[in-house]
């Protein structure tokens, strides 16, 4: 037995690069749309056998593949910090650990969620019938996931969707590829049947196959304009998807909150990943009141960060992915600055690693290191932007900037700040800190986010208990939790009649006398009220009898 890394035919490369140094990690092979279209094929026919092993033989494996990440897990965490740029730590921390966590809860408590159940039937079960729930896997399940968080979100979905029966295809982004390969030999080394997992690689041609192949369903992470065209191609086939788009994650601030702790949270929750998680603080909405302290005490924390390469264990803050990416950053700090805002601290590239942002210059803007000549990237590094005087008129405080900035804004009042929140086209996570929990809780259900946390910020992705998604754009359907596993099954209703010796009320032929019933049908047995239906048996026995008869008849 053994998982499957797909390997192309083709002599087509994509070449992986450590983004805090530019230098090259490793080569994976171009994918082929052929080569996908016979990868699902594969997919399909190792299904037919892995949807009949057990719960127990499913766990024995997902724990086997948790023992290698255990053995492995520091040559994996270095892997993950090369490629991504994020610290090493930050890999164990934000990738590994809550994996780990999840791979056992559902190896333990998946076959538990699957269970047949029984439906409650109100008044049908008089009848003597009964209904219930079973679930039967999809089939082959495709992964697409982004380059943030390269190692915990495909390798989350593939553990649920191999514990509900099906296989899985994983397409790993083209920045983060070897990390990909590695889930691979994960799986291959825990011993999972051929072809129950397979990796193929490539550029964005590659996952555009994967949607074509028609896979029986799409688990994708990644932007807004990627989600709707893997949506319309997966209309062609009917393919179902679900789908988690990013966001521009609120966190609010009230004026009796411990500043303190809501001052580390906004760093951490604005600059983990440098910045790089679709649930990051994109905005901060602090009372007036409160504002100048709490920004006071967010920009003396940023100073003390260590920003350079992942490597490095006292590192906070790793590289960026992408030059793409950081243009996107330098874009959004360069409207905040024209639309009138403060920069506090930060506000540009940096050349310069291992050293922590106090030593940094702080004289507004600068140009970024613009080496055009390399034949490899130059380090991504961006330092840590504090930034006040925000308002949501401004672009980039409706964009997604998916970097290391933070721009704060100020509110009045409760309402104002739901409003401010809200005012998004995403909704997928967000944070109210206050130590009035009543207020918390009162806030939290008004704000429209897939997850709101109360004196908590970020890190809930990593509860692989709880469901993961958005309103608005940040996506369709869930991850995680049992709201997520159900989106890997398909429920099928089981419906029997053990009161066989009496024909329906309501079969043909239809009479005078069935209308009479349907009427009493409507009136009473549909209020749900057995008081109500006890009162219509008479006219019930009279259409049984008559139907009876009829039959007699024939």
């Amino acid at each position: 037995m053994s998982a499957v890394i797909s390997i192309p035919t083709t002599n087509e490369e994509i070449v992986s690069y450590n983004p805090a140094t530019g230098a090259e990690i490793g080569r994976a092979p171009q994918t082929s749309a052929d080569e996908v279209k016979a990868a699902v094929e594969r997919a399909r026919t190792a299904f037919q056998g892995w949807r009949k092993t057990s719960f127990s033989e499913r766990r024995r494996l997902v724990m086997k593949a948790r023992e290698v990440i255990l053995s492995e897990m520091d040559e994996i965490a270095h892997l993950i910090s090369a490629e991504s740029g994020k610290p090493f730590g930050e890999a164990i921390a934000m990738e590994i650990a809550p994996v780990l966590d999840l791979m056992q809860y559902f190896a333990r408590n998946a076959e538990k969620m699957l269970r047949p159940a029984k439906i409650g039937i109100g008044l049908y079960a008089l009848l003597g019938r009964v209904s219930k729930i079973v679930y039967h896997p999809l089939g082959v399940v495709g992964i697409i996931p982004a380059w943030n968080y390269p190692f915990s979100i495909p390798l989350g979905e593939a553990v649920m969707a191999l514990m509900a029966g099906n296989t899985v295809i994983i397409k790993p982004s083209e920045l983060t590829p070897m990390v990909g390969l590695k889930i691979g030999e994960i799986f291959d080394k825990a011993g999972f049947p051929h072809d129950a997992v397979q990796i193929v690689t490539g550029t964005g041609e590659t996952g555009a196959a994967l949607v074509e192949a028609a896979p029986d369903k799409i688990m994708f992470t990644g932007s807004v304009a990627t989600g709707k065209k893997i949506a319309a191609a997966a209309a062609k086939n009917l393919t179902s998807c679900v789908f988690e788009l990013g966001g521009k994650d609120p966190m609010i601030v009230f004026e009796d909150a411990n500043l303190e702790l809501a001052a580390g949270a906004a760093v951490w929750g604005a600059f983990c990943n440098s910045g790089q998680s679709c649930s990051s603080v994109e905005r901060l909405y602090v009372h007036e009141s409160v504002a100048n302290e709490l920004t006071r005490k967010i920009v003396g924390k940023t100073r003390e960060l260590k920003q350079g390469s992942g490597d490095n264990e006292d590192v906070s803050i790793g590289a960026m992915s992408s030059e793409k990416q950081i243009k996107i950053v330098e874009d959004h700090v360069e409207d905040f600055v024209a639309s009138g805002a403060k920069i506090e601290i930060g506000g540009r590239r940096s050349g310069d690693t291992l050293v922590p942002m106090s030593a940094k210059r702080e004289d507004g803007l600068a140009g970024g290191t613009g080496d055009g000549d390399r034949s490899v990237p130059a380090p991504l590094f961006y330092e840590l932007t504090v930034i006040s005087g925000a308002t949501n008129d401004m672009r980039a405080m409706r964009e997604e900037t998916f970097g290391p900035t933070l721009p704060i804004a100020t509110f009045r009042t409760e309402d104002e700040a739901i409003k401010l929140a809200n005012d998004s086209e995403f909704g997928l996570t967000a944070s109210v800190w206050t130590r009035d929990y009543v207020r918390g809780r009162r806030v939290a259900e008004q704000i429209e986010a897939g997850s709101v946390c109360i004196n908590e910020v970020l890190y809930t992705h990593g509860i692989g208990q709880t469901p993961w998604g958005g309103f608005k754009n940040s996506g369709r359907g869930r991850t995680h939790g049992r709201e997520g596993l159900m989106e890997l099954v398909q429920p099928q209703h089981i419906h029997t009649n053990r009161l066989t010796i009496l024909p329906d009320a309501w079969w043909m032929p239809y009479s005078a006398n069935a209308v009479t019933t349907f009427r009493e049908m409507a009136r009473k047995f549909a209020s749900g009220s057995l008081i109500k239906t006890t009162a219509m048996l008479p006219q019930f026995a009279k259409r049984i009898r008559e139907l009876i008869k009829k039959r007699s008849g024939d």
